[in-house]
């Protein structure tokens, strides 16, 4: 199969994009210090995969100061933030790109000395990790036990998320993505393995979605739902987090999202995240496939696709865009006809995680 599908134009919410190559969110730990600020190497990043009609995800990008987990991630918190971001934005917007901000909380997966107070990490419920943390200053650590959320501080950050999409709205994003996937805090909330609570929040698939879904209402409450945009990993392991029905909780939180109609869908694949349980074949399970009879909007399938088998699904109905975040080594007229034979190839595999521009802006150009 050809890869012509992946051209045809696509409405998303309020934007019409030109064709149905997206870049997802890349964690890149570039910001400036202090402060988590995105700056000039930022913005060349981002132009530099920015094309005409074209969706970018712009990396995951913490809402508060206790949200972070990671060395080197940017916020969308501060003043300042929100002016490094509007230097990318700027620099997409000029190249006729449309770029959304993802919006990301750790919770568990964080680490007392990201924590303003230097206390342990917030989560749904005080289960700790098995594997390592990372430090503020890059050390690998044994994870710590968290501190379980109130129902006051759950209030809090779902305000919270409203109030930094409204930043990323000032900061000329086009919208926002709800980071609801890969073992995340609100991932942590929906999974039976890291929420053992016995209010609202807790218990049954209903209550266990309902953050997820006050999260997204709040969100879409700040700056309406054809800007807003989630992003789910069913079935998958990431972040250690697994539930005994995770078919039905997922489906469960698909049709819990529907009535609220976000402008896209974003869904992993198994295969990149691994299996939550040892009866799914993540290499043969489609997550795309396994639910898009529940989502009748958009919905954009990430997670080991090469160009072929990303027009083959957008063929088949299963997906309408495809999310390419890592090499591949076929069918480079792909590559050129995305990026008109003049941009930078986005799909080459960085060098993680570096400050400066090695293996992050250094590539050549595709015509080179």
């Amino acid at each position: 199969m050809g890869t012509e599908a992946l051209f045809a134009p696509l409405q998303v919410g309020r934007f019409e994009l030109a064709h149905r190559v997206v870049l997802p969110p890349l964690t890149r730990m570039r910001a400036q210090q202090p402060g988590d600020v995105p700056g000039e190497l930022n913005a060349e990043y981002y132009a530099q995969r920015a094309t005409p009609g074209g969706l970018l995800i712009a990396e995951a990008t913490q809402i508060s100061p206790s949200g972070q987990g990671l060395p080197g991630t940017p916020g969308i918190y501060s003043d300042e933030q929100v002016a490094g971001w509007r230097l990318v934005t700027d620099a997409v917007h000029a190249q006729g790109g449309l770029i959304f901000l993802q919006l990301w909380h750790m919770g568990r997966q964080s680490h007392s000395s990201f924590q303003p107070d230097g206390l342990p990490p917030f989560a749904p419920s005080a289960i700790p990790r098995e594997s390592t943390a990372v430090t503020a200053i890059g050390e690998s650590v044994p994870s710590e036990t968290p501190r379980a959320l109130t129902v006051e501080q759950i209030s809090e950050i779902i305000a919270t998320y409203g109030r930094v999409a409204r930043n990323a709205i000032e900061a000329a994003f086009g919208g926002v993505e709800v980071h609801a996937a890969n073992g995340y805090l609100i991932d942590q909330f929906l999974n039976e393995s890291t929420d053992q609570r016995a209010d609202r929040y807790g218990g049954s698939i209903e209550n266990r979605v309902r953050f997820l879904v006050e999260v997204t209402s709040a969100v879409i409450d700040a700056v309406d739902a054809d800007r807003v945009g989630v992003r789910l990993s069913p079935l998958g392991g990431a972040g250690e987090v697994h539930d005994s029905n995770t078919k039905e909780l997922y489906g469960h939180a698909i049709r819990a999202l529907a009535p609220l109609h976000p402008a896209y869908l974003h869904l992993i694949e198994p295969r990149r995240c691994g299996a939550r349980n040892d009866d799914i074949d993540p290499d043969a399970v489609s997550a795309v496939r396994l639910y898009r009879q529940l989502w009748s909007g958009a919905l954009i399938a990430a997670g080991g696709f090469t160009p072929e088998t990303g027009a083959e699904i957008v063929v088949e109905g299963a997906a309408d865009a495809v999310a390419y975040g890592r090499a591949f080594t076929s069918t480079p007229d792909l590559v050129t006809r995305i990026q008109h034979g003049t941009a930078w190839t986005p799909w080459h595999r960085p060098t993680f995680y570096t400050s400066g521009p090695v293996g992050y802006t250094d590539f050549p150009r595709v015509n080179d």
